[in-house]
């Protein structure tokens, strides 16, 4: 029995087919991805505009209110951060510390991740230890330096106890900070610094052993 051949398939005549049929909601698709790269392109030129800006008044800022209306009125973009340090900072200088501790909290509750993250807690140890909170400076200070170990700021997080342990009379500490950082961080300026340190630091000398007191004299008595 002679087998009848099976027709091509007609390329065009398909595709017309698939357009009659499906060319509503293949419109609607596009119409959908126009429009979503339009808002894309709206929004990225927002964002420019908008760190534009705040980057703008940044640099003219000079007083608490200016630094403030950035972080209020520009709080995701880019200068909102640095903001938040210079405002802290001219807050210390007015020994404003507790307020400048309070600026530095916002400041780290809103960027766990920033690039300033360390430099904002040193700062605020550093508020601490102006107010005469040494223990607590002392805390932050380790903190850091054990938290973020390979941050730039560990050496001096672990440096600025120093002189702290050693108005508290913890001299064997105050060593072994030293000591850590020639170890951990040999090659950067801190290690200088805690050799400069450890020379003003003398180990405290063994007390001195109680000379042994002599038994009483015995008078001795003439015998009649």
């Amino acid at each position: 029995m002679q087998t009848v051949p099976t027709p091509a398939p007609d390329p065009l005549l398909e595709t017309q087919v698939f357009w009659s049929r499906y060319q509503r909601q293949i419109l609607i698709a596009l119409v959908a991805l126009i429009v979503a790269i339009a808002l894309y392109g709206a929004y990225r030129l927002y964002l420019s505009r908008r760190d534009a800006a705040a980057a703008a008044l940044l640099a003219n800022a000079k007083s608490a209110p200016e630094f403030q209306k950035i972080i209020a009125d520009y709080p995701s973009a880019g200068a909102a951060a640095p903001a938040y340090l210079l405002l802290a900072a001219q807050q210390r200088t007015q020994q404003q510390f507790a307020e400048a501790n309070g600026t530095l909290d916002k400041f780290i509750s809103a960027n766990s991740k920033h690039q300033l993250l360390t430099t904002a807690k040193m700062a605020k140890a550093a508020n601490l230890e102006s107010s005469g909170k040494v223990d607590e400076a002392l805390e932050m200070y380790r903190r850091v330096a054990a938290d973020h170990a390979q941050d730039f700021n560990a050496p001096l997080a672990m440096l600025a106890q120093v002189p702290l342990l050693k108005q508290k009379g913890q001299i064997e500490e105050a060593r072994r900070v030293c000591e850590t950082v020639l170890t951990q961080y040999r090659e950067s300026y801190a290690a200088m610094e805690a050799t400069r340190y450890l020379k003003t630091l003398k180990p405290a000398a063994p007390a001195a052993s109680a000379a042994p007191v002599p038994p009483p004299s015995s008078s001795v008595v003439p015998t009649p």
